[in-house]
Parts: structure tokens; sequence; C-alpha cells
């Protein structure tokens, strides 16, 4: 049976469970007049056995995406010959992936091994199989499920609290979930960062001025002895970085500041919506408008000014990365400026300041939490920009601070190294580990650093 169509059947089973269960709590109540006599609304009894019957069929479903093809595998090994079964684990797993292209008739090459053509049957064998016997497990149970919930429904059943009671398990699943996949992230950048450090010495990575990471494959191999010194990387990043909070953030916050404060109403409802526009255009896109329109205006400007700007440069990044955040800034500052209570502004008003000094002196200093919660998305939304970088600012580590010259940036460095078929073996590849484990704690940093003013802030005004 198909995925799609079990979970029809299992949808239609659910939402039959829910009718039926209200049907029957209002036939067990005497009818509408009766729900007075019902501890819970029919509703409540509806939702009680839909939950029933969607959660265990919900549970196997994921079990069986954790287990399910691990199962079916180690099962289609053991019918593989003799030379296949005794490979390591990396060969083996090419073998499978040839496999699985037999079974679905896209295999590589114009030959296919003839040993593996039994193997590919066994495979469609099982994969069908486990996919039959996952239908009627997970059907069973939302009937056995729906079914029962519905008899053990009576007027005195306290279904809103057990609703309650497996909703609020759900919600605290969901966050348990979260958390856990957090750490797991986590986890796994410090594991493969360690790793790198136990090659690289992290006072080298931390504090050298090189960054070449092109290991030797070879002892004799010239030219690639590999120096990973990511003071050039750094400072490329906080160089764009700058340059683009520097335009983002003072027009962003003047436009929400006219939006909120100054604008007509006509005026705000055609202004936003255009401004906001700039957040959904793809970075791709203004990667192109920074490669082929900026970067020749600035070099243009520069010839005409006697400086030399290189054709890939840190400003032209930066101005287009700053125009793309201003959307992020304008929209996050005047939806806080707004939630300003307006009778700080009244009181203002009434003391005879003007509108420019209410706003300076009242609104934003009120606002001052919610705009460095905007400013600090836009910064890390700065830091975590690749495409821009990519088109507009190279490839090449320069240590620099000249936003003339081409720069890049730690994100560009990670896609960088893992382009291609990796094996996470060597310097290079883990190197990609360490630098998003120092992002990680930057981008910790800045977030207590935030926290701890938006906390100073906010007491002036609770």
């Amino acid at each position: 049976m198909r995925l799609t169509t079990m979970l029809l059947l299992f949808a239609t089973l659910v939402i039959l469970a829910y009718f039926a269960a209200r049907r029957r709590a209002i036939a067990m109540a005497g009818g509408h007049r009766g729900i007075r006599n019902l501890h819970s609304l029919p509703a409540h009894h509806g939702y009680y056995a839909a939950l029933c019957s969607a959660l265990p069929a919900l549970l196997v479903l994921a079990l069986w995406a954790l287990v399910g093809d691990r199962v079916v595998m180690g099962q289609v090994i053991t019918t593989l010959p003799e030379p296949y079964r005794s490979m390591e684990a990396s060969e083996l797993s090419l073998v499978l992936n040839e496999v699985r292209a037999l079974a679905s008739g896209q295999a590589m090459g114009g030959e296919r091994p003839p040993e593996l053509e039994p193997v590919a049957g066994r495979f469609l064998a099982l994969h069908s199989a486990s996919r039959w016997l996952l239908s009627a497990v997970v059907l069973a149970l939302a009937l056995a499920g729906g079914a029962l919930a519905c008899w053990t429904i009576r007027p005195q059943l306290r279904a809103r609290n057990r609703v309650e009671a497996m909703v609020k398990a759900l919600l605290i699943g969901a966050s348990t979930l979260a958390v856990f996949t957090t750490v797991g992230i986590l986890l796994s950048v410090i594991f493969e960062a360690v790793r790198f450090f136990g090659q690289v010495p992290i006072i080298d990575f931390l504090f050298g001025l090189e960054w070449s990471p092109q290991t030797a494959l070879r002892p004799d191999q010239v030219g690639s002895s590999g120096a990973f010194g990511a003071v050039p990387l750094f400072a490329g990043t906080l160089l764009i970085s700058a340059i683009a909070m520097a335009v983002a953030v003072p027009i962003g916050l003047m436009v929400a500041i006219y939006l909120s404060e100054y604008a007509e109403p006509r005026m705000r409802a055609l202004v936003k919506p255009l401004l906001e526009v700039l957040a959904g255009i793809p970075t791709v896109v203004y990667g192109y408008f920074a490669a082929l329109t900026v970067a020749p205006l600035l070099r243009e400007g520069g010839e005409a000014l006697g400086l030399d700007v290189a054709s890939e440069s840190a400003l032209g990044a930066g101005l287009v990365m700053g125009v793309m955040i201003i959307p992020f800034i304008s929209s996050l500052s005047d939806d806080v400026i707004n939630a300003v209570p307006q009778s700080l502004r009244d009181g203002s008003l009434a003391l005879g300041a003007t509108t420019s000094e209410t706003t300076r002196r009242v609104v934003i200093p009120a606002a001052l939490p919610g705009i460095v919660g905007g400013v600090l998305l836009a910064v890390s939304r700065a830091i975590g920009e690749t495409m821009i970088v990519v088109m507009a600012a190279g490839l090449s580590a320069r240590l620099t601070v000249n936003p003339l010259e081409a720069v890049t940036t730690v994100t560009v460095q990670i896609v960088t190294l893992l382009v291609g078929d990796q094996e996470f073996d060597s310097p290079k590849t883990l190197a990609a580990f360490a630098l998003g484990l120092v992002l990680f704690i930057v981008t910790l940093v800045l977030n207590i650093v935030a926290l701890l003013v938006v906390r100073r802030y906010r007491e002036q005004y609770e």
C-alpha cells in the first residue's frame, strides 16, 4: 500500500472517530437539550476519541521511520553473496545504494551486476511486505483506539480533562524534542571540532593569520601543506557584517519611526508592504545585483576618485546585504514602536514636548528592548549570509580592514569545504565544524549581551 493511501485512510479513521464519539456523547445525554448533563462538551468527547485513535498509530509510524529501513536492509544484507558481506561499512553502503537503484530501475551505467539482481528482487519484496504490514498495524491501531474511546464514553467521563492532559503531554514532548535536537546538533559539531583540534592546534586555528585549507594527499606533494589560521575569515565576516549593519540599522530604524509616528495611514499601508517585499527576494537575486550592478558602479566610482576598488569587494557585498536586511529591522522596529502605550506619548505631548522629542526621549527608550532584538536578528542574518558574499566578495581569505578589497566569510568557507563528496577524516573537512562551533559561540555571546541590555532598560518601564 502506498504511503499516501495509508495516510488518507488513517486521517479518515481519525475523523470518523471524532464524529462518532461526539454523536455518542449527544445520544447518551438524551439529545442536544441534555448536553448540560455531560461533564464535558460533545466536542471534547470527539477530540478524546480522535486523539486515542491517532496517537498510538503515530507512535508506530515514528518508530518505523527510525528503524524500519534498517530492519529491511539488515535482511537484505543476509542475502548478499559472501564477498559483499565481508566488505567494510563504507563499501557496503555503496553496494546497498546500488541495490536500491536496481530495485527502482534507476541504476547508473549500462552494466548491472548479475549477482545483485536477486538481491534487488528480495529488497523489493521485503519493502512491499513491510509497507503492507505497517499499513495494517497503523490502521488497526487507529480503528481500535477510536472504537475503545467511543465505548468508554459516559456522561460523567471527564473528556475535557483527558484531552487537556494529552495535549499537554504532546506540548511537553515537542519541547523536549526541540531541546534534544539542539543538544544533538551542538554535540555533533563539538565532536567533529574536537577531532579537528586533535590534528590542528586550537591556538593556530584561533590566532593564525593564514587560511589555506589544502592538505597534501601524498607526502611528496608540494604546495598543499595546509594552513588553518581563521583570523582572516573572522575579520572578513566582521567587516562585511559591520558594513551591512551600518547601512541597515539607521535606514531601517528611521523608516520604522517615520511609518509609526509621522506617516499617514494611507502612506503606511502603501510603504510597509513595499518594504516587506524586499524580505521575500531570494538572496541569489541580491547576489546578481551586487555582482552585475553595484560592483561595476563602485569600481567606476573608485577609478574616478583615484582609488583601486577590487571587482569583488567587501563594500559591495556589505551594501547589498544591508539593503537586504533593512526590511527585518524596519518591520520589527515598527511593530515594537507601535506596541508602546499611547499614554506615554500623550503624557509627553501634554507636558509640551514636540513629536520628535517624544519619539527620541519616550518612545525609542520604551521600545529599545524590541529594537535590540530586531538588530540582533539582523546581525545573525548578516553573519549567516552566504550567497551574496560568494558572488560579490569572492573566496579569497585576506586579513584586511580595507572595504575596497576582496574578502571572504566563515559561512562561505564552510560551504566551500563541504562541497562535493567528502570524507570527514581530514583537517580540510573537519575545519568546517570548527568554524561552525566558533559561530555558535559568538552568536551565544551576542544573545547573552543583548539579553542583559534588554533587561537593564526594560526595568525602567515596568
